[in-house]
């Protein structure tokens, strides 16, 4: 009877936690109200993750608290790059800078391709 009840406890955890598993999986895409995000949100998501772009921590942009001093601030972005330019910048600085310090999010990977593009576009809204 133990093992009976023991399966069935196992079972039943086992259940509730894909349940538990399958509702944030599918919150998590589904992100605000169903609303699918913009490629400028995307891009701003993606700039201010610590885990990706994290932008914040080496430059200023006008209205963040806790902004980095140690590149340029990130104003007027569309006189100062084209799209192309930007995405180099981003991909890999070491093309342009081969003292730069900021981190070549493509070529190590840190930022996808289609990433860097949405991070370009939405600095590019700056």
């Amino acid at each position: 009877m133990r093992k009976k009840f023991r399966l069935l406890i196992t079972s039943a955890s086992a259940v509730a936690i894909a349940a538990v598993m399958g509702i944030t999986t599918n919150s998590a895409i589904a992100g605000d109200g169903d609303k699918a995000a913009s490629p400028l949100e995307e891009g701003k998501k993606l700039a201010f993750n610590k885990k990706k772009g994290n932008c914040l921590a080496c430059h200023r942009i006008t209205g963040k608290d806790m902004e980095g001093t140690i590149g340029p601030p990130l104003i007027a972005m569309k006189s100062r790059f084209t799209k192309e330019a930007l995405i180099a910048q981003i991909a890999d600085a070491r093309a342009k800078n081969p003292n730069t310090i900021m981190p070549p999010f493509g070529a190590h990977a840190i930022l996808s391709k289609d990433e860097i593009e949405k991070v370009a576009d939405y600095i590019l809204s700056l």
